[in-house]
């Protein structure tokens, strides 16, 4: 076999492909968008759809909004909070924001667009942030090994408890409760907002591109 035919490492190829990820990651969002807003011109929403939306759009935002409350990126393992039950809690609350709008709509392929997308953008890169955090901080394997990556378990471990003085070797008591100022650090609040203003467009956008664009029924 000739160096030519050596298939490249799996972990390079990986990697590259996380590369990629995160590059295109904004502009798929941007397509995402154009393709809600064809959707949203192709039907007519229901108000019931809208309104079962809200069980998964809510708890979504609240995830995420309690997440960031906790998480210090890049300086400390976070264990406690919702990291408490499930390592990724911010892309668990993007999910369900996500398909609670995909309801809202009741389009099947605005829901096969989003599962695609978060199999082919959001896998590598958690892939990619959890091979950083087992190089800097040593507790993360064992923090693995006691929460659940993604499906988030019902009880935090004794171990990973907020009332534990040391849950795990990176992390700290000050960590073990909501932070506000880190919240608005991380700018949570912009979720809610685009959140609100997809709402307002499953309202009131339709009626006016009724008012102005022909074909729309």
């Amino acid at each position: 076999m000739t160096g030519r035919d050596t298939p490249p490492e799996p972990r390079r190829t990986q990697g590259r492909w996380q590369r990629v990820a995160r590059r295109i990651r904004v502009p798929l969002g941007f397509l995402t968008a154009a393709l809600y807003l064809f959707e949203l011109w192709r039907r007519a929403p229901r108000p019931a759809a809208i309104a079962w939306s809200l069980a998964l759009v809510l708890p979504g935002l609240w995830l995420r909004a309690y997440a960031s409350g906790y998480v210090k990126k890049n300086r400390e393992l976070t264990v406690t909070g919702p990291y408490a039950h499930t390592r990724n809690p911010l892309y668990l609350g993007s999910m369900l924001i996500a398909a609670g709008f995909a309801l809202a709509l009741m389009s099947w392929l605005m829901a096969a667009v989003l599962a695609a997308g978060f199999a082919l953008i959001y896998i590598p890169v958690i892939a990619a942030e959890e091979r950083f955090l087992r190089d800097t901080f040593p507790g993360f394997d064992t923090y693995c090994r006691r929460v659940p990556r993604l499906i988030p378990r019902l009880t935090a471990p004794p171990s990973v408890s907020p009332s534990t003085a040391h849950p795990l070797p990176d992390s700290s008591t000050a960590s073990a409760r909501f932070s506000l100022p880190l919240y608005l650090r991380h700018r949570e609040y912009n979720a809610a907002i685009g959140a609100a203003l997809l709402y307002l467009g499953l309202i009131y956008l339709r009626p006016l591109l009724k008012a102005i664009l022909p074909g729309v029924r």
